[in-house]
């Protein structure tokens, strides 16, 4: 399903996708409101998803269409690279964020790779991440630091955990293998003697 209030737009980019044959689009809205009508009634695999729209923006779409449909793997399409947009787009669900001058084959194989369960971060969106996530106040690090024990990293990536960031999207962000991001995320929760990221976010709050 394809989400955009630039019609024309929407109905150039249906036309790239059905050439394939693999794909089809059982949709195009042309707002939030209208998006979340639509995936309740067609309950789609995937949505590409513009971010700025009237009556309901994509962030907030994504987060209602997640609710009726969890399993949907959604990728936001999007002119703008803004790291507030991309980390509200992640954080509420979104599997991807892409930039509308990708080209038609790289965005048919990022759907495919969407539907297959991967997460969608081409490079300058996974540095944007990265360098929110240096943006945190270093006295939070610090109290993290010291009250668990934590190296540089670890602390980092406890302050990720606490933003809502899942496994996966960790792994893309600071460019680590799944395998390496999550044996970080064991010995966070070693250290903070905890066995789960609710009872980690619980404890990461209380010092902070």
């Amino acid at each position: 399903m394809l989400v955009d209030d630039q019609i024309i737009l929407a109905e150039g980019i249906k036309s790239v996708l059905e050439t394939g044959g693999d794909i089809t689009v059982v949709g195009v809205a042309g707002d939030g409101v209208q998006a979340v009508e639509m995936a309740e009634r067609e309950r789609p695999d995937v949505v590409l998803m513009d971010i700025r729209m009237p009556n309901m923006n994509g962030v907030a779409a994504t987060k209602k269409i997640k609710e009726i449909l969890p399993d949907c793997k959604i990728i936001i399409l999007t002119t703008f690279d803004d790291s507030d947009y991309i980390l509200s787009a992640i954080n509420v669900g979104a599997c991807g964020y892409l930039l509308k001058d990708i080209g038609s084959t790289a965005l048919i194989d990022a759907i495919h790779n969407a539907y297959k369960g991967d997460t969608i971060l081409p490079s300058q969106i996974a540095k944007k991440i990265t360098e929110a996530a240096m943006m945190v106040s270093s006295d939070r690090e610090i109290k993290l630091k010291r009250a668990f024990g934590l190296s540089d990293r670890e602390a980092g990536i406890a302050m990720m955990i606490l933003e809502g960031f899942t496994n996966r999207q960790i792994a893309s962000a600071l460019k680590l293998s799944d395998g390496t991001a999550r044996n970080y995320i064991s010995t966070i929760y070693l250290k903070l003697d905890v066995e789960n990221r609710t009872a980690a976010i619980a404890k990461i709050k209380e010092v902070l």
